[in-house]
């Protein structure tokens, strides 16, 4: 069944997702005890879930309390979110890094091509000095893929960042750089120079190093730093799988296996209509919820603790953290 499912996960097509979405709820109501509860607890039982809109998303919190397993294995990792002093991370338990492999993969050939076309540079200091962050097997993984031998990863050496930049720049190779909000920021405020041809790719993550800005004024500051430069943005989570792609258009972009759905911020069971179907609702703020079938071992429906708003052109944008929700270490920033 499990393996069937994964098959279904990358090659259903959009048409026929909704029916794929049901069969992964029935499968993780049998098979994940602690989600199967939370669905009774609120009565959503199969009998009562007709399509995905009844479906219940389990509060991204119990990551933080429980262990979300789909079946009963011993996880291969475990991907643990960055926090900050004082507060309980959540745990991600994956049964196998192939399956999570395979979901940022195809993500990132969707939306930006192989990533040997690349040269993959990724400044990540504060996620490389702590185990079991999802990010740094993504990033160590498109590094290995890129095969450019300038790829790899920096810590604090913004001068040897700065000249590997500038080099690559003259052969016209396309360069992705990964960057955590608070080492970009300070490798701006270093240096400024052209860098036509660079995609640079915020990640979010302040760690408490500086105060929240925008996401609207990052941008800015890393363009009037680094002009030419094409300042992009991803939307990930240690409770995820999958990953959305913001280009310069300002909206997130998901493949085709993850959904992004809002609810009431004073109703967690109750939806957003969607603006594709119904157009009046457009730019309505509500609460994240995300649909990630790339999950399948822990949990696909997940409420999350982020506001959004919905588009009809099926983008998304990121609004910042609800009122009194848990601060995250890597916490997305307000607009």
């Amino acid at each position: 069944m499990r393996s069937e499912l994964i098959h279904k996960i990358f090659s259903t097509p959009a048409s026929q997702q909704d029916a794929l979405i049901l069969e992964v709820f029935q499968y993780q109501y049998e098979n994940n005890p602690v989600y199967k509860r939370f669905c009774d607890s609120i009565n959503r039982r199969p009998a009562q879930v007709r399509t995905k809109e009844e479906i219940p998303f389990l509060p991204i919190r119990f990551f933080k309390s429980h262990s979300i397993k789909t079946g009963n294995f011993q996880e291969e990792e475990w991907f643990e979110s960055s926090g900050t002093t004082g507060t309980i991370n959540s745990r991600h338990f994956v049964r196998s890094l192939d399956l999570y492999r395979e979901s940022f993969t195809r993500c990132f050939n969707k939306f930006y091509g192989d990533a040997s076309e690349w040269c993959i540079l990724g400044l990540l200091p504060s996620y490389l000095e702590r185990q079991h962050s999802s990010l740094v097997v993504m990033v160590e993984e498109l590094i290995r893929q890129s095969a450019h031998p300038e790829s790899g990863f920096y810590l604090y050496d913004q001068e040897k960042l700065k000249e590997t930049l500038l080099r690559l720049h003259t052969t016209r190779q396309k360069v992705l750089l990964f960057g955590v909000t608070f080492a970009l920021l300070d490798f701006a405020e270093a240096y400024s120079f052209p860098l036509p041809g660079v995609t640079i790719m915020e990640t979010g993550g302040m760690k408490g190093r500086r105060e929240e800005i925008t996401r609207a004024a990052l941008h800015e500051r890393l363009a009037a730093s680094f002009p030419g430069a094409a300042i992009h943005s991803e939307y990930g989570m240690t409770e995820l799988l999958s990953q959305a792609y913001c280009g310069d258009n300002g909206r997130f972009f998901c493949p085709v296996w993850m959904q992004i759905m809002l609810r009431e911020e004073d109703d967690p069971l109750s939806l957003l209509p969607s603006p594709v179907l119904h157009p009046v609702f457009e730019g309505k703020a509500g609460v994240i919820n995300i649909i990630d079938l790339a999950n399948l071992d822990s949990c696909a429906f997940i409420a999350t603790d982020d506001m959004g708003k919905c588009y009809r052109d099926g983008g998304f944008e990121v609004l910042g953290r609800v009122d009194n929700s848990d601060i995250r270490g890597c916490s997305l920033l307000t607009v």
